[in-house]
């Protein structure tokens, strides 16, 4: 009886000095997660005595942490992001309609020439185009980004789609003195996407390709062993590692002063309908050479989704 009364006592005691270190590693966790929680640390919380449950607890807190850490910082990633897309949208909305302004002004309160009237009219006319452009580009971009855009996936023969667009283009290649080298292959290839998307993307490299492009220009459509590859490389010496890190941002433009033609937002929407099709557009920067390059991932059967 007496054995029986000791191991109780010894067992008890245990128990009792086991809760209270567990209420004193509570209490030092808490301890360390206030001061966490109030910034004056960065240390996350580590435990001092053994205990699984305690370690297991400890873990969950540290990686929720981790996780309100990522989402403030997406969250200030975002603002920053709609910031400078607001102030982006202010200036170049801002520009055209102050030109309009301006020359509704000169319309209104000087005696001008009938060719003089015609020449502004002409500038306010084209201006007026310029703002719808750079209003439709930025509703589209959005239309794309949202969650319930829709595309329309169907076959569609590549070389064949390809051909059109370039032959669209052949002015504007003229106007600039470039003839672009253009390798099509001898077969057909078909990939499984939204047609009128893949020619958005299409245009949109190649406009930026012919306002930007200085010499030589090369056009390559591949079939790979699990791709099909759209690649045009142009001279971009004026190009640096970081503007090709940022060519796909909403309205960067490599002109700092942002006084060129364009809204900013072909390369943005060209990236955004390639994700949306589960493809890749990608800008590469080699001995002064820009490399756009559109993959489309490949069936079994060989033809691209």
């Amino acid at each position: 009886m007496l054995i029986l009364t000791l191991v109780s006592v010894t067992v008890a005691a245990l128990l009792l000095a086991r809760l209270l270190l567990m209420r004193r590693e509570l209490g030092r966790m808490t301890a360390q997660l206030r001061r966490y929680n109030k910034g004056t640390t960065g240390k996350k919380i580590d435990v001092s005595l053994f205990d699984q449950r305690l370690e297991a607890l400890a873990g969950e807190i540290n990686r929720q942490s981790d996780l309100v850490v990522d989402a403030e910082a997406r969250r200030r990633r975002t603002e920053n992001e709609l910031r400078q897309a607001i102030a982006n949208i202010s200036h170049d909305i801002r520009t055209p309609l102050t030109s309009i302004f301006g020359y509704i002004q000169l319309l209104e309160a000087e005696p001008i020439t009938s060719q003089e009237k015609h020449e502004y009219l002409t500038i306010v006319k084209n201006r007026t185009k310029r703002l719808q452009a750079l209003l439709n580009d930025f509703f589209e971009l959005s239309l794309i980004e949202s969650s319930d855009y829709q595309l329309k996936t169907e076959r569609i023969e590549m070389n064949v789609l390809l051909s059109d667009i370039l032959v669209g283009f052949y002015d504007r290649f003229n106007e600039r003195n470039i003839t672009p080298d253009i390798r099509l292959p001898q077969e057909a290839v078909a990939i499984y996407a939204d047609e009128s998307a893949v020619r958005r993307v299409v245009e949109n490299l190649l406009i930026n390709t012919v306002k930007h492009a200085a010499g030589h220009v090369e056009i390559c459509f591949e079939h790979r062993e699990k791709t099909a590859e759209l690649r045009i490389v142009n001279e971009a010496k004026e190009l640096t590692d970081i503007d090709v890190r940022l060519l796909f941002d909403r309205f960067y433009t490599v002109d700092r002063t942002r006084s060129a033609q364009g809204s900013g937002l072909g390369l943005s929407i060209a990236k955004s309908l390639m994700d949306k099709m589960n493809g890749t557009l990608t800008a590469e920067l080699h001995g002064g050479n820009l490399t756009m390059t559109c993959r489309w991932k490949l069936t079994l059967a060989g033809e691209a989704v």
